[in-house]
Protein backbone atom coordinates (compact mmCIF):
# COMPACT_ATOMS: atom_id res chain seq x y z
CA UNK A 1 0.00 0.00 0.00
CA UNK A 2 1.35 3.42 -0.95
CA UNK A 3 1.26 6.26 1.55
CA UNK A 4 0.28 9.73 0.31
CA UNK A 5 0.79 12.89 2.38
CA UNK A 6 -1.74 15.62 1.54
CA UNK A 7 -1.27 19.20 2.72
CA UNK A 8 -3.82 22.02 2.39
CA UNK A 9 -5.06 24.71 4.75
CA UNK A 10 -8.63 24.29 3.44
CA UNK A 11 -10.24 21.59 5.59
CA UNK A 12 -12.90 20.80 2.97
CA UNK A 13 -10.31 20.18 0.26
CA UNK A 14 -8.25 18.11 2.66
CA UNK A 15 -11.29 15.95 3.48
CA UNK A 16 -12.20 15.56 -0.19
CA UNK A 17 -8.67 14.50 -1.09
CA UNK A 18 -8.64 11.99 1.75
CA UNK A 19 -11.88 10.45 0.49
CA UNK A 20 -10.70 10.21 -3.14
CA UNK A 21 -7.35 8.66 -2.23
CA UNK A 22 -8.68 6.30 0.45
CA UNK A 23 -11.27 4.92 -1.94
CA UNK A 24 -8.42 4.02 -4.29
CA UNK A 25 -6.65 2.09 -1.54
CA UNK A 26 -3.98 4.60 -0.53
CA UNK A 27 -2.91 5.20 3.05
CA UNK A 28 -3.44 8.94 3.64
CA UNK A 29 -1.63 11.32 6.00
CA UNK A 30 -2.82 14.92 6.42
CA UNK A 31 -1.20 18.26 7.20
CA UNK A 32 -2.70 21.77 7.37
CA UNK A 33 0.43 23.73 6.39
CA UNK A 34 3.90 23.25 4.99
CA UNK A 35 5.59 23.03 8.38
CA UNK A 36 3.27 20.19 9.43
CA UNK A 37 4.02 18.42 6.14
CA UNK A 38 7.77 18.62 6.70
CA UNK A 39 7.40 17.42 10.30
CA UNK A 40 5.20 14.52 9.18
CA UNK A 41 7.78 13.50 6.62
CA UNK A 42 10.40 13.41 9.38
CA UNK A 43 8.32 11.14 11.61
CA UNK A 44 6.37 8.91 9.22
CA UNK A 45 8.04 6.50 6.82
CA UNK A 46 7.76 5.57 4.10
CA UNK A 47 5.83 8.34 2.33
CA UNK A 48 5.61 7.67 -1.39
CA UNK A 49 3.98 10.88 -2.68
CA UNK A 50 3.26 14.39 -1.34
CA UNK A 51 0.49 16.73 -2.47
CA UNK A 52 1.06 20.37 -1.49
CA UNK A 53 -1.19 23.39 -1.69
CA UNK A 54 0.90 26.38 -2.80
CA UNK A 55 -0.70 29.16 -0.73
CA UNK A 56 -0.71 28.24 2.99
CA UNK A 57 0.00 29.98 6.31
CA UNK A 58 3.10 29.34 8.46
CA UNK A 59 4.94 27.69 5.56
CA UNK A 60 3.73 27.76 1.95
CA UNK A 61 3.95 24.82 -0.43
CA UNK A 62 6.96 26.09 -2.35
CA UNK A 63 9.01 26.55 0.83
CA UNK A 64 7.87 23.15 2.07
CA UNK A 65 8.96 21.53 -1.21
CA UNK A 66 12.43 23.01 -0.83
CA UNK A 67 12.71 21.49 2.65
CA UNK A 68 11.27 18.16 1.54
CA UNK A 69 13.76 17.88 -1.33
CA UNK A 70 16.63 18.00 1.18
CA UNK A 71 15.59 14.57 2.48
CA UNK A 72 13.22 12.90 0.03
CA UNK A 73 12.89 12.34 -3.71
CA UNK A 74 9.24 11.26 -3.43
CA UNK A 75 7.01 12.83 -6.11
CA UNK A 76 5.51 16.22 -5.20
CA UNK A 77 2.26 17.35 -6.81
CA UNK A 78 1.36 21.00 -6.28
CA UNK A 79 -2.27 22.09 -5.94
CA UNK A 80 -3.04 25.74 -6.59
CA UNK A 81 -5.73 28.17 -7.69
CA UNK A 82 -2.96 30.03 -9.53
CA UNK A 83 -2.73 28.61 -13.02
CA UNK A 84 -0.46 31.02 -14.83
CA UNK A 85 2.51 29.56 -16.70
CA UNK A 86 4.92 31.42 -14.39
CA UNK A 87 3.32 29.77 -11.34
CA UNK A 88 3.56 26.31 -12.90
CA UNK A 89 7.18 26.83 -13.92
CA UNK A 90 8.09 28.06 -10.45
CA UNK A 91 6.50 25.02 -8.82
CA UNK A 92 8.26 22.59 -11.14
CA UNK A 93 11.59 24.37 -10.76
CA UNK A 94 11.34 24.22 -6.97
CA UNK A 95 11.09 20.44 -6.83
CA UNK A 96 7.57 19.67 -8.01
CA UNK A 97 6.83 16.76 -10.32
CA UNK A 98 3.37 17.94 -11.35
CA UNK A 99 1.09 20.95 -10.94
CA UNK A 100 -2.71 20.74 -10.75
CA UNK A 101 -4.91 23.82 -10.87
CA UNK A 102 -7.95 24.11 -8.59
CA UNK A 103 -10.75 23.30 -8.97
CA UNK A 104 -9.55 19.91 -10.14
CA UNK A 105 -11.24 16.89 -11.66
CA UNK A 106 -10.95 13.98 -9.16
CA UNK A 107 -10.50 11.44 -11.95
CA UNK A 108 -7.65 13.43 -13.49
CA UNK A 109 -6.07 13.98 -10.08
CA UNK A 110 -6.08 10.24 -9.31
CA UNK A 111 -4.66 9.45 -12.75
CA UNK A 112 -1.78 11.86 -12.12
CA UNK A 113 -1.15 10.35 -8.69
CA UNK A 114 -0.93 6.87 -10.21
CA UNK A 115 1.35 8.07 -13.00
CA UNK A 116 3.68 9.82 -10.55
CA UNK A 117 3.93 6.72 -8.35
CA UNK A 118 4.54 4.54 -11.37
CA UNK A 119 7.39 6.77 -12.57
CA UNK A 120 8.82 6.89 -9.06
CA UNK A 121 8.93 3.10 -8.81
CA UNK A 122 10.42 2.62 -12.26
CA UNK A 123 13.15 5.17 -11.65
CA UNK A 124 14.18 3.32 -8.51
CA UNK A 125 12.96 5.95 -6.07
CA UNK A 126 11.42 3.29 -3.89
CA UNK A 127 12.06 -0.39 -3.48
CA UNK A 128 10.27 -2.23 -6.23
CA UNK A 129 8.77 -5.66 -5.87
CA UNK A 130 10.88 -8.04 -7.92
CA UNK A 131 9.79 -11.29 -9.48
CA UNK A 132 10.47 -14.20 -7.16
CA UNK A 133 8.97 -17.62 -6.60
CA UNK A 134 5.87 -16.05 -5.03
CA UNK A 135 5.77 -12.58 -6.60
CA UNK A 136 5.24 -11.73 -10.24
CA UNK A 137 5.49 -8.23 -11.71
CA UNK A 138 5.18 -6.44 -15.01
CA UNK A 139 5.09 -2.64 -15.05
CA UNK A 140 2.77 -1.45 -12.29
CA UNK A 141 1.02 -4.83 -12.03
CA UNK A 142 2.07 -7.09 -9.15
CA UNK A 143 0.73 -10.53 -8.23
CA UNK A 144 1.63 -11.81 -4.76
CA UNK A 145 0.91 -15.53 -4.72
CA UNK A 146 1.73 -15.90 -1.03
CA UNK A 147 -0.81 -13.29 0.12
CA UNK A 148 -3.12 -13.95 -2.86
CA UNK A 149 -3.21 -10.26 -3.78
CA UNK A 150 -3.05 -8.36 -7.05
CA UNK A 151 -1.95 -4.72 -7.06
CA UNK A 152 -2.19 -2.32 -9.96
CA UNK A 153 -0.19 0.89 -9.39
CA UNK A 154 -0.35 0.17 -5.66
CA UNK A 155 -4.12 -0.30 -5.56
CA UNK A 156 -5.54 -3.75 -4.86
CA UNK A 157 -7.64 -5.38 -7.58
CA UNK A 158 -10.33 -7.80 -6.40
CA UNK A 159 -10.10 -10.97 -8.49
CA UNK A 160 -11.99 -14.21 -8.06
CA UNK A 161 -9.98 -17.34 -7.27
CA UNK A 162 -10.18 -18.52 -10.88
CA UNK A 163 -9.28 -15.09 -12.28
CA UNK A 164 -6.27 -15.04 -9.94
CA UNK A 165 -5.21 -18.46 -11.17
CA UNK A 166 -5.46 -17.42 -14.84
CA UNK A 167 -3.50 -14.23 -14.24
CA UNK A 168 -0.80 -16.08 -12.32
CA UNK A 169 -0.50 -18.63 -15.13
CA UNK A 170 -0.06 -15.91 -17.76
CA UNK A 171 2.31 -13.80 -15.63
CA UNK A 172 4.48 -16.83 -15.06
CA UNK A 173 5.56 -16.65 -18.72
CA UNK A 174 5.50 -13.01 -19.81
CA UNK A 175 5.25 -12.37 -23.57
CA UNK A 176 4.43 -16.01 -24.24
CA UNK A 177 1.20 -16.65 -26.15
CA UNK A 178 -1.17 -19.27 -24.75
CA UNK A 179 -4.17 -20.66 -26.56
CA UNK A 180 -7.59 -20.88 -24.91
CA UNK A 181 -7.14 -24.64 -24.65
CA UNK A 182 -3.79 -24.27 -22.88
CA UNK A 183 -5.19 -21.73 -20.40
CA UNK A 184 -8.25 -23.87 -19.72
CA UNK A 185 -6.28 -27.06 -19.19
CA UNK A 186 -3.82 -25.32 -16.82
CA UNK A 187 -6.36 -23.36 -14.77
CA UNK A 188 -9.45 -25.57 -14.77
CA UNK A 189 -7.46 -28.82 -14.38
CA UNK A 190 -9.56 -30.66 -16.95
CA UNK A 191 -9.30 -31.38 -20.67
CA UNK A 192 -10.49 -28.52 -22.91
CA UNK A 193 -13.52 -28.93 -25.15
CA UNK A 194 -15.03 -25.92 -26.96
CA UNK A 195 -13.67 -23.61 -24.27
CA UNK A 196 -12.81 -20.44 -26.23
CA UNK A 197 -15.91 -18.52 -25.12
CA UNK A 198 -15.48 -19.58 -21.49
CA UNK A 199 -11.87 -18.42 -21.42
CA UNK A 200 -12.63 -15.17 -23.27
CA UNK A 201 -15.26 -14.21 -20.66
CA UNK A 202 -12.76 -14.63 -17.84
CA UNK A 203 -10.07 -12.74 -19.77
CA UNK A 204 -12.51 -9.87 -20.27
CA UNK A 205 -13.33 -9.82 -16.56
CA UNK A 206 -9.64 -9.74 -15.62
CA UNK A 207 -9.05 -6.86 -18.04
CA UNK A 208 -11.86 -4.89 -16.46
CA UNK A 209 -10.04 -5.14 -13.13
CA UNK A 210 -6.41 -4.56 -14.10
CA UNK A 211 -6.52 -2.26 -17.12
CA UNK A 212 -7.10 1.50 -17.08
CA UNK A 213 -8.80 1.16 -20.45
CA UNK A 214 -9.85 -2.47 -21.07
CA UNK A 215 -10.47 -1.67 -24.76
CA UNK A 216 -6.83 -0.65 -25.15
CA UNK A 217 -5.05 -2.99 -22.72
CA UNK A 218 -1.43 -2.49 -21.71
CA UNK A 219 -0.97 -5.82 -19.94
CA UNK A 220 -3.32 -8.54 -21.13
CA UNK A 221 -3.27 -8.74 -24.92
CA UNK A 222 -5.17 -10.80 -27.47
CA UNK A 223 -3.04 -12.33 -30.21
CA UNK A 224 -5.74 -12.87 -32.80
CA UNK A 225 -6.09 -16.41 -33.98
CA UNK A 226 -3.54 -17.66 -31.45
CA UNK A 227 -4.56 -16.78 -27.89
CA UNK A 228 -3.55 -14.44 -25.08
CA UNK A 229 -0.38 -13.14 -23.46
CA UNK A 230 0.75 -10.91 -20.60
CA UNK A 231 3.12 -8.22 -21.86
CA UNK A 232 6.48 -7.74 -20.15
CA UNK A 233 6.83 -4.06 -19.20
CA UNK A 234 9.68 -2.29 -17.45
Amino acid sequence: MYTVLICDDDADILSALEIYLSQEGYNVLKAANGREAVNTLNTQEPIHLIMLDVMMPIMDGISAAVEIRKQSNAPIIFLSAKGEDTDRILGLNMGGDDYIVKPFNPIELLARVKAALRRYARLGGMKEITQTENIYQTGGLVLDDEQKRVLIDGVEAKLTALEFRILKFLMGSLDRVFSSDQIYEACWDEPPFHVSKTVSVHIRNIREKIEINPKEPRYLKVVYGLGYKMVKLA
